[in-house]
């Protein structure tokens, strides 16, 4: 009886029934071959695609890569740096004479005029922008 494996794997048989190593080798070098040209490309696709994120962060940081909507107003755009924002002056009381600052809470007046009908509030502020316009004149 005949104790010889049915299969034998990557060997082959010849006509006496010997196992002999003939495409093996050959095998081996095609699989390195493509496993080689695989890692080439794929390193080359890897490497395109980081270029092509850096230099879109590059082209957004320096603001040519501008997207939709309303440009922001900054001081300055192309460095895209924020720049602080000037607070607003200080809102007095529109009384003559009245030095303390104007609050929402009382309709733009001190808590001081607070109960000042509205009617010689909008006249005080009248004779006021009046004046200015005069002075500036």
């Amino acid at each position: 009886m005949d104790r010889r494996p049915n299969f034998v794997y990557p060997a082959l048989l010849d006509s006496g029934g010997n196992t002999k190593m003939a495409r093996t080798t050959s095998i081996q070098a095609t699989i390195s071959s493509l496993t080689e040209a695989f890692a080439r490309q794929l390193a080359s696709v890897v490497e395109q695609a980081a270029a092509a994120r850096i230099q879109s962060a590059i082209l957004e940081g320096l603001g040519s890569g501008r997207g939709p909507g309303r440009p922001r107003k900054d001081g300055i755009v192309g460095l895209g740096l924020p720049v602080a924002r000037k607070k607003a002056p200080k809102q007095l009381c529109p009384v003559p004479g009245c030095k303390n600052a104007a609050a929402p809470v009382f309709g733009m007046v001190c808590a001081k005029h607070k109960d000042v009908p509205k009617a010689k509030i909008k006249k005080y502020r009248e004779d006021r922008r009046a004046a200015k316009a005069k002075k500036a004149a």
